[in-house]
């Protein structure tokens, strides 16, 4: 074990959330071990100012609850505790220990290939450290000693800039498949390398991440391309072959097709940026750009066989949608704005009509209408459509029906209600 004392670490508690230094102190005064952990550490040794903090104890999650009336047991593959102030949420974990022959039922349970179904085997500090994904996550804060405690080498790994899985990679990997999704992500947040043992398994384990729950993969996307790093996760799972596992077709026609390539690395671009300007996001958007490839193929198909652009497009969102969520599990609060993005592109072709002159005053206008640049941008040949939208919205009603043909506004005849007026 290396410890780091005070004036060899660059970490300040004038960095670390009041809320994190109460849990700790609190259960360092109940006569438990309490330590900052994880990214939180990483990042404060980085240099960062890391808004989310983790502690782990050798106090049960039992234990940690009847320390805290805002403190609530969560989870069952892992049981933590969230300590609650106002909207800040303090996470505590047990120390997590290694497995033995009589850790079955209730406490740890693997499936037959190896993945951990239940883990809740508790041990020590040093275990604990050895049972973390990597090496730059598993550095120890003592916020009463002020030291930094390494029992993996996650110094070292922090100076090289590298993502090292602890322990055997191909193990880690098979009790936990979406580990592979978490050394792209890693790498893509903090443009490190992924060491050579740790990217060589990947090609092995792959395979298995075919076995992810829908729904848990959805939460990775979330986590892989909301967080401000969208295209240098992209670019990563492109190379590893591992967006298949999310979105295969997308995944091959990315491959294949360079004006799509373009488009999805247009909108992870775009993302990242409003993400760091802290502007509001939707995955709606990122997925509406990810499949759109697909969409576009299969509505542009029915169209030469003759069913219209509007009809074609909704078909097409339709399949489109129906055939993702076999793999990933899209929520509708997000999937009933990417399709209305995509069933509105053929609507913006339409530039004549009083349809058109009211089109910029639809409430998916600008996503749809910012959509379409990134089409053009990506080298999308629409006959000069962003211009048109670009100009036109900026008008006033009467001027956009002068533009589009479509004469004056119609005057509204007043209303006149109807049943028994008069009656008392």
């Amino acid at each position: 074990m290396n410890v780091i004392p005070r004036d060899q670490h660059c970490i300040s508690r004038d960095n670390i959330s009041d809320s994190a230094l109460k849990v700790m102190a609190r259960l360092r005064k109940a006569g438990h071990q309490a330590y900052l952990v994880g990214g939180a550490v990483r990042d404060l040794l980085l240099g960062g100012h890391p808004k989310d903090f983790d502690v782990a104890t050798d106090a049960t999650p039992e234990a940690v609850n009847d320390l805290f009336r805002n403190a609530r047991i969560i989870g069952r593959r892992f049981r933590i505790v969230h300590v609650r102030f106002g909207r800040e949420v303090i996470e505590v974990t047990t120390f997590r220990g290694h497995h033995g022959d009589d850790d079955t039922g209730s406490h740890a349970q693997q499936s037959a290939s190896g993945v951990l179904l239940r883990d809740n085997v508790y041990g020590t500090l040093e275990e604990d450290a050895v049972r973390r994904d990597l090496t730059v996550n598993a550095l120890y804060y003592d916020a009463g000693k002020f030291e930094v405690f390494d029992h993996v080498g996650g110094l070292e790994d922090l100076e090289d800039r590298l993502i090292r899985v602890i322990g055997d990679p191909r193990q880690r990997y098979t009790e936990d498949p979406v580990r592979m999704l978490r050394v792209i992500r890693f790498a893509a947040k903090l443009d490190f390398d992924i060491e050579a043992d740790t990217a060589d398994a990947i090609d092995d384990c792959a395979h298995l991440l075919g076995d992810i729950p829908a729904a848990r993969l959805f939460d990775e996307f979330l986590k892989l391309f909301m967080a401000g790093y969208a295209r240098g996760t992209l670019d990563d799972l492109l190379e590893f072959d591992l967006l298949k596992y999310l979105f295969p077709e997308a995944s091959a026609l990315l491959n294949e097709d360079p004006v799509a390539l373009a488009l999805v690395r247009s909108a992870m671009e775009n993302t990242d940026q409003r993400i760091a300007e802290d502007k509001s996001v939707t995955p709606a958007f990122l997925l509406a750009a990810l499949l759109w490839p697909e969409v576009r193929r299969e509505a542009l198909g029915q169209v030469e066989d003759g069913v219209a652009p509007l009809v074609a497009f909704n078909s097409a969102g339709q399949l489109t949608v129906a055939d993702a969520v076999r793999h990933i599990s899209i929520p509708r609060r997000f999937s009933q704005p990417m399709r209305e993005i995509w069933e509105f592109q053929p609507r913006l072709e339409q530039r004549k009509g009083r349809k058109a002159a009211e089109l910029v005053d639809h409430r998916r206008f600008r996503a749809a209408y910012d959509f379409l640049l990134l089409r053009e941008a990506a080298g999308e040949e629409t006959g000069g459509l962003g211009e048109f939208w670009t100009g036109i919205q900026a008008l006033p009603l009467e001027e956009r029906l002068q533009l589009t043909g479509a004469g004056r506004a119609r005057k509204r005849r007043p209303r006149t209600r109807r049943g028994n007026q008069g009656q008392a």
